[in-house]
């Protein structure tokens, strides 16, 4: 088995022992995503404005892993609150367009530095 450690400075850093992505055997496993712009720091507020920044910070992982929105097949989304799901269900379905991966949703106690939303993917390249 050969994995290849992606890493891009598009994407916020990480900030313990993980990895941003791993490709193994023509699939990209990508670690969760919160809404940290990388080249400020700044955290957005709103849920519809943290699930775009979410979405182009997974956007850029998957395109240093050679992938884009099409090749996901599978996300899981963490949200603060189950009552933000409208809101971002409707800024998701502007990333995935057509054939939309599965999908879990999960209600969390907490996230990391108090973000509303953060999405995980795997993608098959």
């Amino acid at each position: 088995m050969t994995k290849e450690i992606i890493r891009t400075s598009n994407a916020p850093e990480p900030v313990g022992p993980y990895s941003q992505a791993v490709e193994v055997g023509g699939t990209l496993y990508c670690s969760g995503q919160i809404p940290l712009n990388p080249a400020t720091g700044a955290i957005p507020d709103g849920i519809g404005a943290q699930t775009r920044q979410v979405l182009g910070n997974l956007k850029a992982v998957l395109t240093a892993g050679g992938a884009d929105f099409s090749n996901v097949v599978k996300t899981t989304v963490f949200l603060k609150d189950m009552n933000d799901f409208p809101a971002m269900n409707a800024v998701y379905a502007e990333a995935f367009t057509k054939e939309p991966p599965a999908r879990s949703t999960i209600q969390v106690a907490r996230l990391p530095k108090d973000v509303l939303v953060e999405i995980d993917a795997i993608a098959v390249l």
